[in-house]
């Protein structure tokens, strides 16, 4: 049973020995393979404490005078345990090397760039494309296509932040003012959570991302969604929550396609309802949730760079039922 609970956390969405991925596969096989050397070589040297104390040899008749035969076998077991040990440093570093070698080509024809920018604490995601008009910016989620390598281009605006998401490959940090590559790329679709792996501040443990693997066809279509505009408010109440918005400080630092609000500062709202989760993976999306966040975002997410609203509860309700159209 004890075993059982054990290997359950070696499973689940953000474990680095539950791979979806080749990058993945490749690092959870050298996980593996380093633990049973590793476990092994243990093995072999408690062996060798072990043997000297159990196997007491016979008292010379001479004490002064040395057993060459002896002697001989001691400098055999040395010259052994030498041998042995050049040989798994060797065969480790052939072992990493190849192993660099098949994530280096894992990014081959990659035909999707995305760049991703650290900030305390949430992740802006731009799509990159030839065409001006189909780059597309969000925020904290990265749709990826399914069964295809896709480049991740890594930066930070401020700290040192670390893009770690288990099940599809390594991590690796984004440095300001430095471009970091990191290629990906999921066997089949799937959501796939991640997690910032470098201590960046107060909410350095709420600073989550979700991969999302579709088939290319679903990729495409969400791509094309999210290039349209802001839907227009649906009721009178999103409508006063669209003049509120726009008339607030949010225009200061949040951008929503199709409105005056261009702000560059926080996460893209244009579809902010059609994300899985608010606050970088911290509330799952929801009206409710929304709510919270808005009228309180630092008992939420304490030391979060998004200040408090002055809001009353029409106000408020009416801004909440404005973002919630917003697909």
């Amino acid at each position: 049973m004890a075993c059982v609970l054990f290997l359950q956390g070696c499973a689940g969405w953000q474990s680095a020995l539950d791979p979806k991925g080749p990058a993945a596969n490749e690092l959870a096989w050298l996980i593996w393979f380093f633990t049973a050397l590793c476990a092994l070589i243990w093995v072999l040297v408690m062996i060798a404490l072990a043997a000297p104390l159990l196997m007491r040899p016979r008292a010379p008749s001479e004490p002064l005078v040395l057993n060459a035969g002896a002697e001989h076998r001691k400098l055999r077991v040395v010259l052994i345990a030498v041998a042995m040990t050049v040989s798994v440093v060797v065969g480790l570093t052939l072992l990493s090397f190849f192993a660099n070698r098949t994530l280096a080509a894992i990014g081959s024809g990659a035909a999707l760039t995305i760049r991703v920018t650290g900030h305390q604490w949430w992740w802006e995601v731009r799509y990159e494309d030839a065409t001006p008009n189909r780059i597309l910016t969000t925020a904290n989620e990265i749709h990826i296509p399914a069964g295809e390598p896709v480049r991740l281009l890594l930066t930070s605006t401020d700290v040192i932040h670390s893009f770690w998401v288990p099940s599809l490959s390594g991590k690796l940090d984004l440095i300001p003012g430095r471009i970091n590559v990191l290629d990906i790329k999921a066997d089949k679709p799937g959501v796939y959570r991640g997690q910032c792996a470098e201590f960046c501040g107060a909410q350095h443990a709420n600073m989550g991302t979700f991969i999302i693997a579709e088939p290319r066809a679903r990729f495409d279509a969400w791509w094309n969604d999210q290039l349209r505009p802001a839907r227009s408010p649906a009721s009178g109440e999103a409508k006063t929550g669209e003049d509120l918005f726009l008339h607030r400080p949010c225009v200061m630092c949040h951008r929503i396609g199709g409105t005056p609000a261009g702000g560059t500062v926080a996460p893209d709202l244009t579809h902010i309802a059609s994300r899985r989760t608010l606050a970088a993976g911290t509330l799952t999306m929801s009206r409710g949730n929304l709510a919270a966040w808005i009228a309180d975002p630092q008992g939420v997410k304490p030391g979060a760079h998004m200040p408090v609203m002055e809001l009353n509860g029409d106000e408020l309700n009416a801004i909440v039922a404005y973002l919630e159209g917003l697909k």
